[in-house]
């Protein structure tokens, strides 16, 4: 069985390995990678014909400009091109609840679980579930990803891309730039948030999402 382990701290790494090691039987081959370039160049050094087995994939990574990732995410999309049968954990220290929602939809992951709630036992579990066909959310990734579909406005891609513009200040005359569309659909668009969340100003809009966690 072989193993990549994605995270940029080495003494979870280390944590990482212990759990594999005492969860496997035989004991895996393992590979390591501190930062999006070191996973890149594993996923490369690996034999043709080969492929990672199970990865548990850190969010939060040094990025890899050079090959254009920047994240956790992006790895797991590598993984998902080159070795499609590879099972992908994500592991994230993120608790908002549209950046848990963004990997969630992006990454696709078998298993998906934050840090907070992570323990070398639950890793255990997590990893014998996915290589056995299940799949794996922790209670706070259902409560975000369902707290997602409760706003069904903000599962629409561009709804997330606008907040996001509005949250880092910019005007409402230069998101419709931002998100390719006309005007007139961007103010559609934000009146239909105002309406889900009960507010009638763009910056109570923002607040209120903040407020309930979605940025």
């Amino acid at each position: 069985m072989e193993i990549l382990l994605v995270d940029d701290h080495p003494f979870t790494i280390e944590g990482y390995q212990n759990v594999m090691n005492n969860t496997f039987v035989p004991q895996p081959f393992i590979t390591v990678a501190g930062s999006c370039d070191t996973a890149w160049e594993a996923i490369q050094r690996i034999q043709v014909g080969k492929s990672f087995n199970l990865a548990v994939i850190d969010q939060s990574l040094p990025p890899s400009p050079q090959h254009k990732l920047n994240n956790g995410t992006d790895i797991a999309l590598l993984l998902r091109k080159v070795m499609p049968d590879c099972k992908i954990i994500m592991v994230t220290a993120h608790n908002e609840i549209l950046v848990l929602y963004d990997i969630f939809k992006k990454a696709e992951p078998e298993g998906f679980i934050t840090k907070s709630e992570l323990t070398p036992q639950k890793l255990s579990e997590i990893a014998t579930r996915i290589n056995d066909g299940d799949t794996y959310k922790s209670p706070a990734i259902n409560k975000s990803i369902s707290q997602v579909w409760m706003k069904e406005l903000m599962v629409d891609d561009t709804n997330r891309q606008i907040l996001f513009f509005m949250a880092k200040g910019y005007k409402a005359m230069e998101l419709a730039d931002l998100v390719f569309l006309s005007d007139s659909s961007v103010q559609k668009r934000i009146a239909s948030m105002k309406k889900a969340f009960n507010v009638t100003d763009n910056n109570s809009l923002v607040k209120e999402a903040i407020n309930q966690g979605f940025l």
